[in-house]
């Protein structure tokens, strides 16, 4: 059987990412700042990353659904071994390099440096890391974009574009966000990559 430690268990892509570690027969810790009740598998650990008692020593995998930033500085620190990384950041690392934005380009900076120490840190252990880059999280009702602008649809009968909105986006559905989470655990092609 196989060990999981989660991050972002009861966010949008946690908790179909949850169903199906279970599923699959994983036995799994999760972390989340709001408290829950463990269950058979699933033992719920209430904090978020540099503040979470009793974290495991050694699990199969890790997955971050969380700031990339933040667990890339947590994973710097080795509190907990695992041969496998899979972590979420954003396609905001292509997307806004050259934004004349200067909170857009900083954002574009700390994940580019997240994802370098991420995989670095991964290598020094023996251990391989995988980051998807989602653009658009839609899905899990938790979103501040496709949720809002579909209700606001619904209820006016129309969407109206705002002038300048000329952005290319894929959303992107949390349970398919959480199929290819799992589905690269065991995929060695997907070591060292990330993925848009």
């Amino acid at each position: 059987m196989r060990n999981a430690l989660v991050f972002g268990g009861s966010g949008q892509i946690g908790v179909p990412l949850l169903a199906r570690l279970l599923q699959s027969g994983w036995q799994v810790h999760a972390v989340s700042r709001s408290s829950h009740e463990s269950q058979p598998g699933l033992h719920w650990l209430s904090g978020e990353f540099g503040r979470t008692m009793a974290l495991p020593e050694r699990v199969d995998a890790i997955f971050s659904l969380g700031p990339l930033d933040r667990f890339a500085q947590w994973y710097a620190q080795g509190q907990v071994s695992a041969s496998r990384v899979v972590a979420f950041g954003s396609t905001s690392l292509e997307t806004k390099q050259a934004s004349a934005d200067d909170y857009e380009r900083d954002l574009a900076a700390r994940l580019q440096t997240a994802e370098a120490d991420v995989f670095r840190h991964a290598a020094a252990r023996g251990a391989h890391a995988t980051l998807l880059r989602p653009t658009l999280i839609y899905g899990g009702g938790h979103d501040k974009t496709l949720t809002r602008i579909a209700a606001m649809a619904r209820r006016i009968a129309f969407f109206v574009l705002p002038s300048g909105a000329n952005g290319l986006r894929q959303p992107v559905h949390v349970a398919d966000l959480a199929d290819a989470a799992l589905g690269v655990v065991d995929q060695p092609a997907t070591y060292g990559r990330h993925y848009a």
